[in-house]
């Protein structure tokens, strides 16, 4: 559940940027936007460290992770896509394809209940199937 939760404020975080233009990491880059002190201050290390891995790890390797999603995303070009499922799918294509810190069917089913929650009824199915088609071209073991 505490990453659930860190995942959605590393969304939320990316979310401002892209709709900020503002997609390039900086040394005042705000980790926690939309995050008073407090909510902030109630958050351990452990969580705080997991958020900046995640943000900061897509910015890094944004330009690999477009040209993924743009990819697997046949009938939709990157720029079309809902800006709360652009930076959803960054950060599964960035755990999936970069980082390999997590099992691939925990990262689609983490990024499909994001889109459950914070986007359109139907953005899941989208979501699921770009990530399911790069993982059984990528990852089936």
């Amino acid at each position: 559940m505490r990453r659930h939760r860190d995942r959605e404020i590393a969304v939320s975080t990316l979310y401002s940027l892209d709709f900020n233009n503002e997609m390039e990491l900086s040394d005042d880059l705000d980790l926690f936007q939309g995050m008073s002190e407090e909510e902030v201050a109630s958050l351990d290390e452990e969580d705080r460290a997991f958020v900046r891995f995640l943000v900061v790890g897509t910015l890094e390797n944004l330009a690999q992770i477009d040209e993924l999603i743009s990819r697997y995303s046949l009938n939709r070009p990157i720029e079309k896509i809902d800006i709360v499922d652009r930076n959803i799918l960054r950060i599964a294509f960035y755990q999936l394809a970069i980082s390999r810190d997590v099992h691939p069917l925990v990262v689609i089913d983490e990024a499909v209940k994001l889109s459950q929650e914070l986007s359109n009824d139907v953005s899941f199915r989208f979501i699921n199937g770009l990530l399911d088609a790069y993982r059984k071209e990528n990852l089936s073991r």
